[in-house]
């Protein structure tokens, strides 16, 4: 059997073993929806304490790049950073989204601040009218129906949605800044 001997030049030392945060990173690259840490764990034979462990070691490493983890609840998916959205747009040639209103935007701080929230306690905080303005928003996807309340008339109880997250830059909703909200009426 014919060897050939390597050159000095030519030897490249063999690749090491990935990381658990490597495997995360192509895992949650290459699906095309979120993945939930349970999955991640049977996939890589890990516990769930540990892909936490490295899916906050992967959210550190991608804070400063063009991509970044995003979570809702127990689902985590790879986005592109908020701040080249505008550039993201124009190379997928989708048309820039166009802007809330001041009645949209704090209808969805209300609901993403003290969600799940009804209806009724939207207009108790805001004194006017929502309905219209809670259309757009689920029509936009920012929020979502998530449950009726064990009440009287089961009124549907309103959330923000994952795209709500993508939308303003945030990993989850442990993100928003601290604000004070008026307290709910007791009905």
């Amino acid at each position: 059997m014919y060897r050939m001997e390597q050159s000095p030049l030519l030897d490249i030392p063999a690749p090491s073993a990935p990381t658990t945060v490597q495997l995360i990173e192509a895992l949650l690259f290459v699906a095309g929806e979120p993945v939930t840490v349970t999955e991640l764990a049977r996939v890589l034979d890990l516990s769930p304490d540990a892909i936490e462990q490295a899916l906050d070691d992967l959210a550190a490493a991608c804070a400063g790049r063009g991509v970044r983890l995003q979570r809702d609840a127990d689902r985590i998916q790879m986005v592109s950073a908020p701040e080249a959205a505008a550039v993201v747009e124009r190379f997928l040639g989708t048309p820039p989204s166009s802007r809330l209103s001041a009645a949209a935007l704090e209808v969805l701080t209300i609901i993403a601040y003290r969600q799940p929230i009804t209806r009724a306690q939207i207009e108790a905080i805001r004194g006017v009218d929502s309905s219209g303005v809670l259309r757009a928003l689920l029509s936009r996807d920012l929020i979502a129906e998530g449950g009726r309340l064990e009440t009287l008339g089961r009124p549907i109880l309103y959330v923000t949605t994952v795209e709500f997250l993508r939308q303003f830059g945030l990993s989850s909703l442990d993100d928003l800044p601290p604000l004070d909200l008026p307290e709910l009426p007791v009905s």
